[in-house]
């Protein structure tokens, strides 16, 4: 999937799921890019912008794709080494909602 296919999917799962409320998360994809879902705008606002963020998870694009997919845990993926977070431990928990 490209990031761009990425994006389009987690806009739409945002519009209906919602976003953490007034924080910035973003997706490292290393080299593939990056997705930030920004909570702080009303609506949440999604795009591949490589800005400041509460929470930065770092994971290859292939392993979120199958997180996203529900091919993969998150939190195996997390004890694993495949998916490292910065910032706000808290807000990486929420996301299972989101992503699930």
């Amino acid at each position: 999937m490209t990031l761009e296919e990425i994006t389009a999917k987690m806009t739409t799962r945002v519009a209906a799921k919602g976003a953490i409320d007034g924080k910035v998360v973003k997706f490292d994809f290393g080299d593939d890019g990056q997705l930030t879902i920004d909570g702080a705008q009303d609506p949440a606002v999604v795009n591949n912008e490589n800005g400041d963020a509460d929470c930065t998870v770092v994971v290859d694009k292939d392993v979120f794709e199958s997180i996203a997919a529900g091919e993969e845990n998150a939190q195996m993926a997390f004890m694993s080494g495949k998916l490292k977070v910065e910032g706000d431990m808290g807000i990486a928990m929420q996301l299972g909602s989101l992503l699930g």
